[in-house]
């Protein structure tokens, strides 16, 4: 769902992760390899989180001598969550993005995975259509434009930043790179993996950041106000649709970490796709999850049934699958999923679930995708008729403006962002607005030049919009200011990916927690194997001590 913006010359640059996968599994030591039975495991939606953990889980678990069948199930009908693409004109050859839209080239994760999985990827950039008389990118405010970036990575873009806002730029990228740095070592041994989400942020000193808002952060930073609101600002509405009072310091500095946009050709669920064939899981696709039942032995019944029959038959129809492991990868909030411990008329009830996440405000964003053979209307930007308008218009507040008076925060803009994706096979211009509010044909045919008696049919007979499609999403959570977070581990060999959300939500920081959860299962694995060895082992060097050198004793060792 992010768009990261600003990479003006270089501005935005920072040094990629190297995570310390190749070590062993137990902090660097030597790990006790035991042959087991194998491991029965029930991942709970195909996103970014459900994918990695299915990939990496596959990848420890090997590392680890241990056996396991990986099972996700999946609601929708498609591998990816909230990566997935639908088709312009209903064409397949027109895929575009609905959801997840770019990653970026510290995305450690994303990119090694596309690359292992020969992906080709595209730089954002070049995937806007080329004018010579287009700007790249403007920053709107409902009545004017406050800057505009020829996209060019020309000195004047730089001298331009330089002058308006001074040494602005400069020091919130410093300040980016710092942030965005101790975030980086979430990655690396000694940290990872982290079986505290809290814990990792304290260690990190990154609770301080996501304990200030945006605002306050910059602020206390030396961030020059105007850019703050200006640039800073248009970057945290188009990636999460929050103003800077309310969005927390970290997210706002993830916003402003763009270099290397990018995108896989054809949809980013590709990605996903191939974590899990690589990961050789069972998919059920089409197939909701109804309830997860904790077992007095330790293990998990998973209730599952078609998805399109949940809310014709609730109680009929219902598949169950036993597993050792559970881990739901997604909110749980939005999954209808019931948790509870297994009730029996002659044994007592196991002891109640030890952590449920707590249900949190997710934005609901509106996106529309819609196709016209005409450039967006200066005019309706308050711009001359010849002066082309940018191919990314993004937004902000007016200096006047207040939160209090604007409920969902976009103000007199009333969108956050709209961008000219592409030309498509016929020549059309590809729209994609992001909007806390539908978007109605009238402002489609208002935008590209057309009054509402106009643009039904124009002199050629041809419609002005020619293809439209709305979604709305529960796009990520409210990144309201916060120094705790939720647990990963909910109870025994049941786990949580979606907690991170509320940190930082990205695709990458989503495929992390499943890689962070993936390597803890393994891990415990590995202890409870090697206890239970070292147990044996003591057992018989007991035995061997109290028999002495009896043949008859030690025949029985």
């Amino acid at each position: 769902m992010r768009l990261n913006i600003f990479a003006v010359a270089g501005l935005c640059s920072v040094g990629l992760a190297k995570a310390s996968d190749d070590r062993n599994l137990r902090g660097g030591q030597d790990v006790l390899s035991v042959e087991t039975e194998t491991k029965r495991v029930a991942i709970i939606g195909a996103g970014a989180g459900g994918s990695s953990a299915a990939y990496h889980l596959r990848q420890y678990a090997a590392k680890a001598g241990s056996n396991v069948n990986i099972t996700v199930y999946e609601r929708n009908p498609y591998i990816g969550g909230r990566s997935t693409t639908v088709n312009v004109y209903d064409d397949p050859n027109e895929p575009v993005e609905l959801g997840a839209s770019i990653f970026v080239k510290i995305n450690k994760i994303l990119v090694d995975a596309a690359e292992s999985f020969n992906l080709s990827t595209n730089s954002i950039r070049n995937a806007r259509p080329r004018s010579e008389n287009s700007d790249a990118l403007g920053v709107w405010n409902g009545a004017h434009f406050v800057f505009i970036q020829s996209g060019s990575n020309s000195w004047w873009d730089i001298a331009k930043l330089l002058w308006k806002y001074g040494l602005a730029p400069i020091r919130t990228n410093n300040l980016m790179k710092r942030t965005v740095g101790k975030f980086l070592q979430m990655y690396e041994a000694p940290h990872f993996p982290w079986p505290s989400l809290s814990q990792v942020a304290f260690d990190l000193g990154l609770t301080a950041v996501t304990a200030a808002t945006g605002k306050q952060y910059l602020k206390e930073n030396n961030i020059d106000s105007r850019f703050a609101e200006e640039i800073v600002q248009a970057s945290t509405r188009v990636n999460y649709a929050q103003n800077l009072p309310l969005i927390h310091g970290l997210e706002t500095m993830v916003c402003m970490a763009t270099d290397g946009a990018m995108s896989v050709e054809g949809g980013n669920w590709q990605i996903f796709s191939g974590m899990i064939g690589a990961a050789s899981a069972g998919v059920r696709l089409n197939t909701s999850v109804v309830a997860v039942e904790k077992q007095r032995d330790g293990t998990y019944a998973v209730l599952s049934k078609l998805a399109s029959a949940v809310e014709v038959s609730p109680t009929d129809n219902t598949a169950v699958e036993v597993f050792d492991s559970v881990i739901i990868a997604g909110p749980l909030q939005f999954s209808n999923i019931k948790i509870a411990d297994i009730e029996s008329a002659d044994v007592e009830s196991t002891s109640p679930l030890r952590h449920l996440p707590d249900a949190i405000p997710y934005v609901q964003l509106h996106v529309t995708l819609f196709t016209s053979k005409h450039p967006l209307y200066p005019p309706a930007f308050n711009q001359p008729l010849d002066k082309p308008l940018p191919n990314t218009i993004l937004t902000t507040l007016q200096p006047h403006e207040h939160l209090g008076t604007n409920p969902d925060g976009v103000g007199a803009a009333g969108f956050f962002s709209i961008s000219t994706l592409r030309k498509t096979s016929k020549g059309e211009f590809l729209y994609k607005i992001f909007s806390p509010r539908p978007v109605h044909d009238s402002f489609l045919h208002r935008i590209t030049g057309y009054t509402p008696d106009e643009s039904t049919l124009e002199n050629t007979g041809s419609p002005a919009i020619t293809w439209a499609y709305r979604k709305v999403w529960h796009s990520y959570p409210y990144e309201y200011p916060r120094v705790t977070f939720e647990e990963l581990k909910l109870d025994e060999n049941l786990w949580y990916t979606s907690g991170i959300e509320s940190f930082i939500s990205t695709m990458e920081t989503s495929a992390l927690m499943g890689k962070n959860i993936a390597r803890l299962v393994v891990n415990e694995w590995v202890e409870k194997e090697s206890q239970g060895s070292m147990e044996l082992w003591e057992r018989r060097q007991h035995r061997r001590m109290n028999c002495g050198n009896s043949t008859r004793c030690g025949m029985r060792n």
